[in-house]
């Protein structure tokens, strides 16, 4: 961000803020060295076994100075849990009850061995636990973990080649080797450059990719941590809390699935979210609003949702609208829903702290705000002024929180964005957030906690009480959130974006790298904001990144008031004809995304995927710049200024070019034409693909060299949780007319009339 757009900016703060961020930090470091929460000490290593108990799932074990669990909750998922340190809150798993896993567990030269079908896992005399897959092959090595004072460090081998990504939104390579990361989701103070860190949303949670197949791993541990990794080494350290990891093995998908298993799977969106969402900070009125979407109907340019920031609120308090700018919001909804357009509105978690506003005062009449060491509520500046902040870690507290949602469902608001939820403070200097010895109740936990360890897991609890509320309140929609900031486990309750990003080519190829990490890390709907939140696109560079949008699972035009306007038409022809191609085909392909939203719901795997997905040729597990929509849409956006043609590594194949319908073996790399016009597309061979022209759907099939080609097509009303059907189609196309063969599964009407069949050659 120039030094101009940043004073802009800080203009929009005013002198009041300026100052109260001034007296935070002030007060913040006063109130950290008064209270100091970290014990630094000697290196404790576990020492040597001294007895062992097997349990119906593997061992558990007494070491000199620490204590072991080995559990194998699936033949392919092991947890390992380490103590002395606070078991962790359970947030970040959904699911807990598992099937009985046949275990055989045995007392050998090197320590213990657990068995299952799918591992066998050897814990050393001295601590170190070692994973093989069936076949063999070491999946993991894990050295004995070290203790220091409250702090725990788990110390792992990577294999030769072996390849590391995850742990949220990062501004790194895709590939983690070489970096050091700290998990604390933090403000990025209104955008980001290279090798910023930490962002938004950090995850404990990785995936490796070797020659042998994949790993899953995730800490249970929502402490501060840090995570670093070297070419043949890994290594995680959490300031307190016990230590506790999962590993499951085996393809990529099939780890992927099974830790989604354990953690959770996004719930089925409404068709709706998946379409386009323009948004900006802010559109000030209802007149306003009107104008834009008016705009997009009458350029013929479809849109679904409509965003409202902060400037919607009377004066930035949370669960109020503005009667002036907003005097009558239900009309407002109602008209833009009549015409396929909702509106989604901006929450912040600050409530102003003010004698006589309804949400403060019931707040501090409920004890539902996280309070300092001597009880007093914690607070902090942030855009109403001085606020207090909801303990979302406790459930009477998330259901207060809930009950305000009522407003939304009043003013017909479709959608709740979340934002500023690490949370954030605003601060002149030092992290951005409540002091870490800020006091949480941790779910009525005797003792409670401190933000050290409740600050990771803050928006994902908000956003489950956002969640749950809008099911409870409207119990016949699907809940749609937005989230900036999150957790393991986010995904059940929320999309994501990568916050306040930048109008940089750099921004526009990381937005690639992101989303691929957030949807190994089991967080499938994430996206940028197009174009960069902050600073100025030049035609081409908004062009190219609205192409990259449109095949990303969250589809939207989002940035900040002091910056030119976004929408479409803001860039002149012959840019709005391209952008409206770019919007139809998104559309057109709208049964494909939502059909793979089912898959995603019922599978677990991302909508968007590395092109190493299903193929284990080692040359593209370094590939970042081209991803899978699905099983059968590769997407290879164009990332630099000035291109018009671009390299492409297929994975095996053979493919096909969606616009030139030209044939390519896979397992090698094609130059791709790229003109402005278009995006470079190819189909995999064999595949159905489900589409929607003129308000028809037809199932667009590529032949494989036998003629033949299959899919999928979801099918339901769009929203709520009435009747479904899921059809899977053959297409067999070396007759004069292609026939059709379908089976289906749930008991929803079919498609009305029948699909058509479109055959390419």
């Amino acid at each position: 961000m120039d030094t101009w757009t940043k004073l802009k900016g800080l203009s929009y703060l005013g002198w009041g803020t300026l100052w109260r961020s001034f007296a935070y930090g002030v007060r913040r470091d006063r109130l950290e060295r008064r209270h100091p929460l970290t014990q630094d000490g000697p290196p404790v290593e576990p020492g040597h076994l001294q007895v062992w108990e097997a349990t119906a799932r593997g061992v558990t074990a007494c070491f000199a100075n620490a204590n072991l669990e080995v559990a194998c909750l699936a033949p392919d998922l092991v947890r390992v849990t380490w103590t002395p340190g606070s078991l962790p809150m359970p947030w970040g798993v959904a699911r807990v009850e598992w099937p009985p896993v046949a275990t055989g567990v045995a007392e050998v030269p090197e320590g213990i061995e657990i068995a299952t079908d799918a591992l066998r896992i050897t814990v050393g005399a001295e601590g170190s636990v070692l994973v093989r897959d069936a076949a063999e092959r070491v999946v993991r090595s894990e050295q004995c973990p070290v203790r220091r004072g409250d702090a725990w460090t788990s110390r792992a081998s990577l294999q030769p080649g072996e390849r590391v990504y995850g742990l949220g939104e990062r501004t790194g390579g895709f590939d983690l080797r070489g970096l050091r990361l700290l998990n604390w989701n933090r403000e990025a103070k209104g955008s980001y450059v290279p090798g910023q860190d930490p962002l938004y949303i950090c995850l404990p949670q990785y995936v490796t990719v070797h020659d042998g197949g994949a790993t899953a791993v995730f800490f249970e541990n929502t402490w501060q941590s840090t995570f670093a990794f070297g070419d043949d080494w890994s290594e995680a350290t959490f300031s307190g809390g016990a230590l506790r990891w999962y590993l499951a093995v085996g393809t990529p998908a099939e780890a992927v699935g099974r830790m989604s298993e354990l953690t959770g799977r996004a719930p089925l969106p409404p068709r709706w979210s998946l379409g386009f969402h323009q948004a900006r900070w802010s559109y000030l009125n209802e007149a306003e609003v009107r104008e834009v979407a008016d705009g997009f109907r009458d350029r013929d340019l479809p849109v679904s949702a409509i965003h409202l920031d902060i400037h919607y609120m009377r004066g930035h308090r949370v669960f109020t609208m503005d009667p002036r700018r907003f005097p009558d919001p239900h009309a407002l909804s109602a008209g833009l829903d009549a015409r396929g357009v909702k509106l989604v509105a901006i929450l912040d978690p600050g409530v102003k702290a003010e004698p006589g506003y309804g949400p403060y005062d019931d707040g501090l009449a409920k004890n539902a705000f996280c309070t300092l060491p001597d009880g007093s509520p914690a607070l902090a500046p942030v855009w109403p002024g001085t606020c207090a902040f909801p303990d979302f870690t406790a459930a009477a507290v998330r259901d207060w929180w809930g009950q305000h949602y009522q407003c939304f469902v009043d003013w017909g608001i479709a959608g709740v964005w979340h934002d500023m939820n690490e949370p954030a403070a605003f601060t002149a200097w030092g992290h951005p957030t409540l002091p870490t010895c800020t006091a949480h109740r941790m779910e009525d936990r005797p003792g409670g906690g401190t933000h050290l360890e409740a600050h990771n897991a803050y928006g994902l609890l908000e956003t489950r009480a956002g969640f749950e509320a809008l099911r409870r309140l409207r119990p016949d929609r699907r809940p749609w959130l937005l989230t900036r900031s999150g957790w393991t486990g986010v995904q059940r309750y929320a999309w994501t974006w990568t916050g306040d990003n930048e109008s940089t080519w750099w921004s526009l190829a990381q937005s690639v790298r992101m989303a691929l990490s957030m949807g190994l890390c089991g967080v499938p709907y994430n996206a940028p904001d197009i174009g960069g939140f902050g600073g100025e696109p030049d035609p081409e560079l908004f062009v190219r990144w609205f192409q990259l949008g449109s095949f990303l699972p969250f589809f939207r035009v989002h940035s900040a008031w002091f910056t030119p306007r976004r929408e479409p038409w803001c860039f002149g022809e012959p840019m709005l004809l391209v952008l409206r191609e770019a919007l139809r085909l998104r559309y057109r392909l709208l049964p494909y995304w939502y059909t793979q939203a089912w898959w995603t719901t019922t599978l677990g795997t991302p909508l968007v995927r590395p092109l190493f997905w299903d193929d284990p040729d080692p040359r593209l597990r370094d590939v970042d710049d081209a991803f899978l929509v699905g099983p059968n849409l590769l997407v290879a956006p164009i990332l630099t200024d000035g291109a018009r043609r671009r390299d492409v590594r297929l994975p095996k194949g053979p493919w096909v070019d969606f616009h030139t319908g030209r044939r390519h073996a896979g397992g090698h790399a094609v130059n791709a034409e790229a003109p402005i016009e278009r995006i470079p597309l190819f189909v995999r061979s064999g595949s159905l693909v489900p589409m929607e022209v003129d308000g028809r759907l037809e199932l667009h099939a590529w032949p494989d060299d036998d003629g033949r080609a299959a899919g999928t097509l979801y099918h339901d009303a769009g929203d709520g949780y009435g009747p479904w059907r899921a059809l899977s189609y053959t297409v067999d196309a070396t007759g004069c007319e292609p026939r059709v063969e379908a089976t289906h599964e749930g008991d929803g009407p079919e498609p009305e009339p029948a699909p058509r069949v479109v055959v390419h050659w």
